[in-house]
């Protein structure tokens, strides 16, 4: 009986996995990889690729090998460019004219043979510490880096200027951190500093030489000369004299100003600091209407200098809390006419010495002020805009709050205006106000209310004033 094959038998398809990958030889810097072909599937296998993994790496990656190109016909190759003392584990895939095909089972793991460390530490640098301390930092070399067991760091200083290394063994493959402690060495001194490295092979080489300062002493004077002034409720400025290196041992890298209320622990104070040759600084957040101590001293890399002489200062009144009320606006002649109430003080607060009207288009974001010493003020704004306006008192105790914002809408006409007067007991009149430049009707009665017409098309705006 004569059987035909069908297309699905036919047809080739990737090749299978390779079988019994082993490893045959390693060294510390190649592998030996030999394997099986697996099945091909009805299309001849053109390439192996050999994929690796360590504990350092992320998943399967691809390997240099001698060949180059692994044909078909090729059932081993050197695995080369590997890191010694590394645990390594080798798959393989076959490829041919369908595809790549899956993956073989992996090897069995082998470490890399040690050698001579070859990467020295980056980033060496160090100083700061305490009095009569050389302090030398780096970054440690990775694991998969240290070429062997047995690694460790050779830390070697010389002051600039001399011949001879002293050297020093850090056994800590995870050390980062060496300091040299000896009471000759003077402060804030320049020194040559390098970083070896070394395993069970052997040293590999330096790292290259980088300039690292011991530590300097603490400043030995206290500033002088402290001032210190009150600006608001809520900051204080203070000053002091600049202490000059040579009246002083140590170096000044900058200024450290105390402050504490008069009721608190010189132990809760507050801390700012400054930089280099700043010698005053602006303390904010503070109690208002409160009595601070302050105090100043210098410092450096190696600690903080004596304290100065402790100054006092009592911040200024609270600023008013209450807004400015009632108010009234309206336009003549292109300029827009604030008024308000005026804003009385309480006895804890400081007393108003003017006023700031914050204004802006109604589409804009920044804000123009105005500051004036009355309860009225006179814009000189384009009527096409929309404006926002609030007010708020100032004092020396700082700005108090603010009114609610007020919307002033655009008069796309001018017009004229006239006072409307009408009740049971009186004739309609109507009297023309043009320096006014605004309609206002009043209804008579027990009270009147006050309207503003902006054109003949806009509608009246009832503002609830009583007259």
């Amino acid at each position: 009986m004569h059987v035909t094959k069908s297309s699905s038998q036919s047809k080739g398809g990737p090749p299978g996995p390779p079988e019994a990958v082993t490893i045959d030889e390693i060294t510390d810097t190649t592998a030996q990889v030999s394997w099986r072909p697996g099945a091909d599937n009805h299309s001849p296998i053109t390439t192996y690729v050999i994929q690796a993994r360590t504990p350092f790496s992320v998943g399967w990656q691809a390997v240099n090998t001698v060949p180059d190109v692994i044909d078909g016909n090729t059932f081993t190759a050197t695995v080369v460019g590997l890191n010694p003392w590394v645990e390594y584990e080798f798959r393989v895939v076959a490829a041919s004219l369908i595809g790549i095909g899956e993956p073989s089972r992996p090897s069995e793991k082998r470490r890399t043979e040690e050698a001579l460390p070859e990467v020295t530490p980056a980033n060496v640098s160090g100083g700061g510490g305490t009095k009569s301390e050389l302090v030398i930092t780096w970054e440690t070399v990775p694991e998969e880096l240290q070429n062997g067991g047995g690694f460790g760091y050779v830390v070697a200083f010389r002051p600039v200027g001399t011949v001879s290394w002293m050297q020093t063994v850090v056994a800590s493959p995870d050390a980062s951190k060496y300091i040299f402690r000896n009471e000759s060495l003077p402060p804030f001194s320049p020194y040559e500093v390098r970083v070896g490295v070394y395993n069970n092979k052997g040293e590999g080489s330096f790292s290259p030489v980088t300039i690292v300062y011991s530590a300097d002493e603490e400043p030995s004077r206290a500033p002088t000369s402290i001032i210190a002034r009150s600006l608001s409720s809520s900051e204080v400025e203070v000053f002091w004299s600049l202490l000059l290196e040579s009246q002083s041992k140590g170096r000044i890298q900058g200024y450290e100003v105390r402050y504490w209320k008069n009721e608190d622990k010189e132990e809760q104070a507050g801390r700012i600091r400054t930089m280099t040759n700043q010698t005053f600084a602006k303390i904010g957040h503070l109690k208002g209407n409160t009595l601070y101590h302050l105090a100043v001293k210098a410092y450096n890399t190696a600690g903080m200098g004596p304290s100065s002489a402790i100054v006092n200062v009592t911040t200024k009144k609270p600023p008013p809390s209450q807004p400015p009320g009632n108010i009234i606006w309206n336009s003549s002649d292109s300029k827009i006419i604030l008024n308000w109430d005026q804003v009385k003080a309480q006895n804890n607060e400081s007393e108003v010495k003017g006023y700031k009207v914050l204004y802006r288009w109604n589409r804009q974001s920044s804000t123009s002020v105005i500051e004036t010493n009355k309860t009225s003020v006179e814009l000189s704004l384009p009527f096409d805009e929309d404006y926002i306006v609030e007010i708020k008192p100032f004092s020396d105790g700082g700005d108090g709050n603010s009114s609610e914002q007020i919307r002033i809408p655009k008069i796309s006409n001018p017009v004229h205006a006239y006072v409307f007067h009408s009740c049971p007991h009186h004739p309609l009149f109507a009297k023309r106000i043009p320096k006014l430049q605004i309609t206002m009707k009043f209804k008579c009665g027990c009270f009147g209310l006050l309207k503003f017409l902006y054109s003949p098309q806009a509608e009246n705006v009832d503002l609830g004033l009583e007259f």
